[in-house]
């Protein structure tokens, strides 16, 4: 429909539709702006004196569950109470129940061990009878043997008839020899018959040592009984206390047991009542919520409606009167002159000019644009980063690897200073600056004869030797196939010509490399395997000369 409208032209039907030319539309029966208003703030003011309502309810509920809360930490004090005091009377009964077995176990060994008395001593009084016994029966036989005088007159009346009758020999000797192993029999018997008797009075004074043991042993059960008959009535005197203090404990007990019952009682009332104030505060917290949520649709739907009107009339709520060109102390104007005049006002802003429709596509490109640079800005970052990171490594590897090569011609100078000055000392230094990228060099020499000092305070001809000495330390460090030195021996005299030339030898020894050496001082050339010279024989006409040396020794050690 708004394609078919020229500009300017706009169209309402009779039910109150409105349809513009640049595509505003208005639906038929929608609220105006006006009454959407009216019944916010007809919501707001309805929510706000929910709200006021519902404050005291709130504030009855939150006093309630902090008594209740106060009511029910008292309450688990006093159950926690009630509890120490049960269990202290519980200990109490433990305590004395275990006196009272430990007093019956008392009791229970003193009887088994008055026992265990009584019956070694009627072991001992047998053992004393047997005893007795037995040696009555030992004297007895003891007395029934013959005397030892009469069966030595006996063997004296047989020696006697032996000697006067020897036709009797064999018998005389047959009754000798039984004579003879009877009284050797009677004689082992009266000897085992002593051991005997020693035996049984051993026995018996041993006997006699236990019976006054057990004497005194009966005396001291005596005592012991003697104690122990008042010791039943002792302990049962303790019985009756321990009894009694265990009544007084099971009423303590009891006492605290009802207590912790009445607690517990008290404590479930009060958790009913916070359960109870808890669903309570639940319902007003939830009507609370529902009255701050309509609170806050309310000013989202009044921020909505002040941001129309700075869109529209980019002015705040409470200047739109004033933009109107209505005081706020008159009446409003009615609505025919308020359309009217917004009629107007319409027409002025399309007089205007045509709305740039291409505005939010040129917005878009321009975000386009702008998100482009910012990913190329990330992009540099992330490349300038990389690039600071490669920098850093390539500066940490330069720094070992210069700091390695360093070590290593430092080494050599070293070591060539001592063998071409024939002694002294020199050595190199990183100077200026910690960063061996940054650092100068330092080169400290002391020849022979000499203290160390700098490089320049050296003569000319120490400084060209020193200057050799770093050459070769630098080559030895990379060694190359080729070498050319130009006229490096000018300043040095013979003897370091000599040295000059010998160190050249022994590197070109270790190294394999071929040396080239523009010089006109004799001894190094004398040195050389092969030299090259320019002549001039004509003037104006030159001539290269090539001479091999070791050829032409040979040549002459032949000749």
């Amino acid at each position: 429909m708004s394609c078919e409208l020229n500009y300017g032209q706009r169209l309402v039907s009779f039910e109150g539709g409105l349809w513009r030319w640049d595509g505003f539309t208005v639906t038929a029966g929608a609220e105006t702006a006006a009454a959407i208003r009216l019944a916010q703030g007809n919501r707001l003011a309805e929510i706000r004196q929910l709200r006021l309502n519902l404050l005291p309810t709130l504030e009855n509920a939150e006093k309630m569950l902090s008594e209740a809360k106060e009511a029910m930490v008292q309450a688990e004090r006093n159950r926690t109470s009630a509890r120490t005091k049960a269990r202290s009377a519980q200990e109490e009964l433990d305590g004395g129940r275990n006196t009272h077995t430990q007093v019956e176990m008392d009791i229970a060994a003193r009887s088994s061990r008055l026992v265990t008395v009584k019956e070694s001593l009627k072991q001992t009084k047998a053992d004393l009878e047997e005893t007795q016994g037995i040696l009555n029966e030992a004297q007895r036989q003891l007395g029934a043997l013959p005397a030892l005088d009469e069966m030595q007159q006996q063997q004296d009346e047989v020696r006697k008839k032996v000697d006067t009758g020897r036709t009797e020999l064999v018998d005389a000797l047959s009754w000798q020899d039984r004579l003879r192993s009877e009284a050797a029999a009677r004689a082992s018997r009266l000897t085992a018959i002593t051991g005997e008797h020693e035996g049984w009075r051993g026995r018996a004074e041993a006997a006699t040592h236990q019976l006054a043991e057990l004497a005194q042993r009966i005396d001291v059960g005596q005592k012991e009984l003697e104690q122990l008959r008042c010791r039943p009535a002792e302990i049962t005197i303790k019985r009756r206390a321990l009894l009694e203090q265990l009544d007084e404990a099971d009423k303590v007990r009891n006492q605290a047991a009802e207590d912790l019952i009445r607690a517990e009682d008290k404590v479930s009332e009060l958790a009913a009542m916070r359960r109870r104030l808890e669903g309570n505060l639940a319902n007003n917290r939830e009507i609370r919520a529902r009255a701050e949520a309509g609170v806050q649709q309310c000013e989202d739907r009044r921020a909505e409606v002040t941001q129309r009107i700075l869109e529209k009339l980019d002015c705040a709520p409470g200047d739109v009167l004033s933009a109107a060109g209505v005081d706020s102390d008159e009446d409003l104007p009615s609505l025919e002159d308020a359309e009217r005049k917004i009629d107007r006002l319409k027409r002025e802003r399309d007089n205007m000019g045509a709305v740039n429709l291409l505005a939010e596509q040129e917005a878009s490109d321009l975000e386009e644009q702008l998100l482009s640079m910012v990913s190329e800005r990330e992009d540099l970052a992330g490349a300038i980063a990389r690039l600071r990171q490669g920098i850093y490594s390539l500066n940490k590897e330069g720094r070992e690897r210069l700091l390695q090569a360093f070590k290593n011609v430092d080494s050599h100078f070293q070591d060539l200073f001592v063998r071409i000055f024939g002694g002294g000392k020199a050595h190199l230094s990183l100077t200026d600056s910690e960063d061996p990228l940054e650092a100068g060099l330092e080169i400290m020499a002391s020849p022979p004869g000499k203290r160390l000092q700098n490089l320049t305070l050296l003569s000319g001809g120490e400084q060209a030797m020193t200057a050799l000495a770093l050459h070769f330390a630098v080559f030895l460090t990379n060694p190359a196939p080729i070498c050319v030195l130009d006229e490096v021996d000018a300043p040095l005299d013979d003897a370091n010509v000599e040295r000059f030339t010998s160190l050249v030898g022994e590197i070109a020894d270790i190294t394999g490399t071929r040396f080239m050496i523009i010089t006109h001082h004799p001894y190094t050339m004398a040195r050389m395997d092969r030299l090259f010279g320019v002549t001039m024989s004509e003037r104006g006409v030159s001539q290269l000369l090539s001479i091999d040396l070791d050829r032409a020794e040979r040549i002459r050690a032949i000749g």
